[in-house]
């Protein structure tokens, strides 16, 4: 098990956290320019998954009354009065826009009411854009200069057809951020020590990008470890963001699964697997700054 200090955090732009047993990874850079922000962990919560589990999302296997009350122990962490607003995940490129509080529904709760997207964009106060993994990439994308902000899911699919490239383009054209001014924080998430996949991965990501191979580890025949996170910097290198404005989390959440929901890891072991939650937001006026 990889162990990662909190000086190791630090300097990634990372910092835990914790109140009454309920812990989140937060990105300062993101936090120093306005934004609420916030990654998931498996830590202090009420689902049997297997125990004292923070599963946020999945009402086909976990109660609903665990979940709500799950979701209302992580939004303590952020102060204030918050309304989630997400999507039924599909591994696609369609990115929902809120526009206000008011519409800002997590549209995935226990009616089983839908929006179907990757990603969530808005500029307005009062709203957590969030996305759901365990195991797939979660990026925050925070704009200071417009307010705009975003929230997005990047399994290999979405990495593949380019959804935070979708998001970005989707900023800018409902908000007019500007790649060059946003800052990003790249989640916990399966990681190249550890993520294998095979050649329909590998094959798809050489006909698509050009220096893919950069991006895999031979492992066997027919197979390699994929490095997501490096993906999806890369791809927004490619679209403007500066390289000192985009934070990686180091952490695996297939190496670290006493932190973290593990899809890979832990489906064939106990058949259902929790979701963590990367959350979003525009501070008020008096916590903003530029940068």
């Amino acid at each position: 098990m990889e162990t990662i200090t909190d000086v190791e955090l630090k300097r990634a732009g990372f910092y835990w956290r914790e109140i009454d047993g309920v812990r989140a990874l937060i990105c300062a850079p993101l936090e120093d320019v306005g934004f609420t922000n916030g990654f998931s962990t498996r830590l202090g919560g009420v689902s049997p998954m297997p125990q004292a589990a923070l599963n946020l999302a999945g009402f086909n296997e976990d109660a609903a009354e665990n979940i709500l009350e799950n979701r209302r122990r992580f939004l303590k962490l952020f102060g204030g009065e918050w309304t989630l607003g997400g999507c039924w995940q599909m591994h696609g490129t369609d990115v929902r826009v809120i526009r206000e509080a008011a519409k800002a529904r997590l549209a995935e709760d226990a009616r089983g009411d839908t929006i179907y997207c990757d990603a969530v964009v808005s500029d307005a106060e009062q709203v957590l854009a969030g996305v759901k993994t365990a195991d797939c990439v979660p990026i925050l994308i925070g704009d200071p200069e417009t307010s705009s902000f975003a929230a997005v899911h990047a399994g290999w699919r979405g990495t593949h057809a380019g959804i935070v490239l979708y998001a970005l383009e989707r900023l800018t054209r409902e908000f007019n951020a500007q790649p060059e001014s946003c800052r990003i924080a790249i989640g916990p998430a399966a990681a190249a020590c550890c993520y294998e996949v095979g050649s329909e991965v590998i094959d798809g990501f050489k006909e698509r990008f050009p220096g893919a191979v950069d991006l895999f580890m031979p492992t066997r025949e027919g197979h390699a470890r994929i490095d997501l996170l490096k993906a999806n910097r890369d791809q927004l290198l490619a679209a403007g963001v500066a390289a000192e404005r985009i934070h990686t989390a180091p952490l695996c959440t297939m190496s670290r699964a006493d932190l973290f929901f593990s899809y890979r890891r832990e489906k064939q072991v106990h058949g259902k697997v929790g979701r963590l939650m990367a959350v979003i937001g525009r501070m008020g006026e008096e916590g903003k700054g530029k940068g």
